[in-house]
């Protein structure tokens, strides 16, 4: 693999863990097994029947999980202490056999990138919990299932392109995050009074 291919491989794991962590974990270790992806070597354990068992397994009840309005904040909100490190650590190990500041750098930038996905995707539905109706959140959920397929696909057939809708996703995530946490101090503001 090329530098482009290992650093949007390192990005996209970080990115798509803080949507769908199973779901990416299970995939990657499917399309790996069945010859799709190529991984380093530091992550051929996710190709192991026991990982790919207990990933799926995690994936199809996230999958449940997150289509129950309220329950899927309760469940990103436990998410947060899974979903941050174990996206730090797939940015690092797919990083591969190179220099150990760059798998330590690969961390601090993965985890970074997965807990602003994370922070944007949960807050998201936190606001759409607040509606109602169930529909816009299944949209919700079917959509962040799609951008992580979608993710994938863009990593492994051009990797550039991926790099440059993850910098555009990022932009926006930061956004997102930057008017939920003004719409939360004008909540508690308010409360406080």
């Amino acid at each position: 693999m090329d530098l482009v291919q290992t650093v949007a491989l390192s990005a996209g794991l970080a990115w798509a863990s803080g949507l769908r962590l199973y779901l990416v974990v299970f995939l990657a270790g499917v399309l790996a097994h069945l010859g799709y992806m190529h991984l380093p070597e530091s992550l051929h354990v996710l190709t192991h029947p026991l990982v790919m068992a207990a990933s799926g397994g995690m994936a199809l009840a996230e999958l449940v999980a997150d289509k129950v309005p309220a329950f899927d904040s309760l469940w990103d909100s436990f998410q947060t202490f899974i979903r941050i490190p174990a996206g730090a650590l797939l940015a690092a190990f797919a990083m591969g056999d190179v220099d150990p500041a760059w798998i330590v750098a690969a961390g601090l930038v993965g985890g970074t990138i997965t807990a602003g996905t994370h922070f944007a995707k949960a807050g998201s539905r936190l606001a759409i919990n607040a509606s109602p109706e169930p529909f816009s959140n299944w949209l919700a959920s079917f959509g962040e299932e799609g951008m992580v397929l979608g993710g994938l696909w863009a990593m492994l057939a051009s990797p550039m392109v991926f790099l440059g809708l993850l910098a555009v996703f990022l932009i926006l995530a930061g956004y997102v995050i930057y008017r939920l946490a003004g719409l939360l101090r004008r909540l508690f503001g308010r409360k406080a009074l």
